[in-house]
């Protein structure tokens, strides 16, 4: 009588064991088997991170397996169950993989496929076209879009962490508690002393020492040391926590009233403002959006205030960046004058804090949580509704979409809603946050996601004109490294245009991402189709890159550049200055977050910058969703590119005062979990 032996592997998470009945039964081409018993309480097998093997005897051949049923039946309590693969070995020899990678949850069933990638082109039974569409249609009951606020990409519908999907799920709930990390990282920093200190003002600059942990050779020790000069202000576009904003100017605003006998101290090659703009020596950062944003109001003891400043910015002979100019308010007047280097000191420092501060702002809402998290959750989201785990892309995927919908709803949850810890520290607490992203909506672009399309649209892109853009440098390298593993992905699955044309369930993916991610909005750019491998390789490159390499970019950065209160503000307690040679150093300290909402925020940035316990960075594919020997070796391909430019930047870093790492593939998790 012909034998299978079937081996099943058990993941090694806290509580992937199961004491539960579990049944397995093989389905082939020339029949099925009979269910069979392979574990029951208290054999011990199926534990944490075993591997157990068994033998399956049937009364004739199956012919060539197609399916595997699970069954897991609960013993005294329901008992989940992470199943990782099972490897069936047939009676002539050969070895075939069923990868899993999910959760077994109560009294149910999972019927799995073999790990060979496969398009809905590719099946030809009527059994394998049947486990495809059963599989999308539940999956789409489970996955469904929800508005959370009018204006906002859609997300996931579920409350809390705990109504969302097993398989997407983190494996520690505890691990992301946002408020249990924030007042962790508050004990950790030794602040937690001031953390109910709000209305407390500090005494100066000094003072804030007090919640300053002095890190040795540490950029944020650097930051602390040089934060006033106009270099590290100027740098901070380049290569700070938010690179994404500075832009060439091509025509100085008409909002921005600078004449060449304002700055041209400042101007070092005896041209006009003009002819610096022509020979494109000006930068601008505009931070318009702000205008209008409602500052927070939850505390009525503690009156915040927002501005909207316009900077412009120099490239003198040394290549370094530096601000001439700022307006902290949209509109011209006598009441919103044009701040220089030339005024007093403090008048100066404070039109450069009230900046940072609206950085920070714009960084967080915008740049972090809209461009990076809430559109990964519309990829996560759109990838499990309308791709099936036999899909070559959804192999391809879903590494890059871990834990991404858990921590945004855990975010929704704690930190983004309504009395939430986002309202103790920011000024846009309390609604403006919802405002900007509704404001930000416009802006977001598929070629805005393009990395260097996006570079190029700012006039950013010469690394001759700007030599020290590391973050384009190395942001254009992992892109390209992307890009090429796509292609090769996609060399594999799809012979030509046609067929990408024609796979129903990509086109659907894209339909969704379109319609729900991005409103059904055309002047989004996104498309409602892709024609041809070149586009699907340059679409998936979006994907991934956004979810790994931007995330990377902009958040892990922030205990750096933002741990130094004076250096990044999250809110200012007096409103901006409306004339010249008033500003005094008590007024800076008043303006600048109190002991309380200076913890709050220390506490914030230091939590969302650290990695997660086990983090798989880019390139890491420890679950084997592909089987197939070409796609392994498009990985160890890319895997041997990214390790290059490990190496290129680990060598230009090398006796830095401030190297750039945020980039480097080996600081790149291979998805947005924080």
């Amino acid at each position: 009588m012909p034998s299978y032996t079937v081996t099943v592997a058990t993941g090694s998470q806290w509580f992937a064991g199961t004491d539960d009945y579990v049944y397995l039964s093989l389905e082939g081409t020339a029949g099925c088997s009979e269910r069979h018993l392979l574990d029951k309480p208290f054999y011990n097998d199926f534990e944490r991170g075993a591997v157990d093997s068994y033998d399956v005897t049937v009364e004739e051949d199956l012919g060539e397996i197609q399916l595997i049923k699970i069954e897991k039946r609960k013993y005294w309590y329901h008992d989940d169950w992470y199943l990782k693969y099972i490897t069936v070995k047939t009676p002539l020899g050969d070895y075939l993989d069923f990868p899993c990678y999910r959760w077994i949850t109560d009294e149910k069933e999972i019927v799995l496929r073999d790990g060979r990638a496969k398009l809905s082109r590719d099946d030809k039974t009527q059994i394998l076209k049947q486990h495809r569409r059963k599989e999308l249609e539940d999956r789409q009951k489970m996955y469904r879009w929800k508005e959370w606020h009018p204006g906002f990409p859609l997300s996931i519908d579920a409350h809390c962490h705990s109504e969302l999907p097993r398989d997407i799920q983190f494996d520690n709930e505890k691990g992301v508690d946002f408020i249990l990390n924030y007042s962790k990282a508050m004990e950790n920093l030794y602040i937690n002393r001031f953390m109910h200190m709000f209305q407390s003002s500090w005494s100066d600059f000094a003072d804030f020492e007090k919640i300053f942990v002095r890190i040795s050779n540490t950029i944020s020790e650097y930051v602390m040391q040089h934060w006033k000069e106009d270099f590290m202000f100027g740098y901070q576009f380049l290569n700070g926590c938010n690179p994404v904003l500075i832009r060439k100017c091509t025509e100085i605003p008409k909002k921005l009233p600078v004449t060449t006998a304002m700055v041209e101290c400042s101007l070092e090659r005896n041209l006009t403002l003009e002819e610096e703009v022509k020979q494109g020596n000006i930068f601008i950062v505009d931070y318009e959006l702000l205008d209008g944003v409602d500052a927070n109001k939850t505390d009525p003891c503690t009156i915040q205030y927002l501005a909207a400043p316009i900077c412009l910015l120099y490239k003198n002979l040394e290549n370094k960046i530096l601000p001439i100019a700022i307006q902290l308010g949209q509109k011209p007047g006598p009441g919103n004058p044009i701040f220089l280097p030339s005024d007093a000191t403090y008048d100066w420092l404070l039109a450069k804090i009230w900046v940072r501060s609206s950085d920070f702002h714009i960084h967080q809402t915008v740049t972090h949580l809209l461009r990076t998290h809430l559109v990964s959750e519309v990829f996560s989201i759109a990838m499990f509704r309308q791709l099936p785990a036999v899909h070559p892309l959804f192999k391809l995927l879903v590494p890059h979409m871990r834990f991404t919908i858990a921590i945004n709803t855990k975010a929704r949850e704690q930190l983004i809603c309504e009395c939430g810890l986002f309202d103790k520290a920011n000024a846009t607490g309390g609604g403006g946050h919802v405002q900007m992203v509704q404001k930000a909506m416009k802006d977001l672009t598929y070629s805005s996601l393009c990395f260097p399309e996006e570079i190029k649209a700012k006039g950013m892109d010469s690394q001759k004109d700007i030599p020290y853009y590391y973050y384009r440098d190395d942001g254009i390298k992992v892109w390209e490294a992307i890009k090429s593993f796509a292609e090769d992905v996609i060399g594999i699955y799809y012979e030509s245009d046609e067929v990408v044309c024609e796979d129903v369930e990509l086109q659907a993916f894209v339909k969704d991402i379109y319609v729900y991610g991005m409103r059904g909005v055309k002047a989004s750019g996104f498309p409602k189709m892709i024609k041809t491998r070149e586009k699907l390789a340059e679409y998936l490159t979006v994907v991934i890159f956004t979810t790994s390499a931007q995330h990377a970019a902009v958040n892990f950065g922030q205990y750096d550049w933002c741990s130094w209160i004076p250096n990044a503000p999250p809110t200012m307690r007096c409103p901006p200055p409306t004339e010249k040679g008033t500003v005094t150093i008590e007024q800076i300290v008043e303006s600048l977050p109190d002991r309380g909402r200076s913890c709050w925020h220390l506490g914030a940035v230091w939590a969302l910058s650290q990695f997660q316990d086990n983090e798989l960075f880019l390139g890491m594919y420890p679950d084997e969703h592909f089987v197939e020997k070409p796609v392994k070796e498009a990985m160890a391909k890319f895997r041997k590119n990214l390790d290059e430019i490990v190496s290129a930047i680990t060598e230009r870093n090398k006796n830095k005062k401030l190297p750039y790492y945020y980039l480097s593939p080996d600081r790149i998790p291979n998805s947005v979990a924080v």
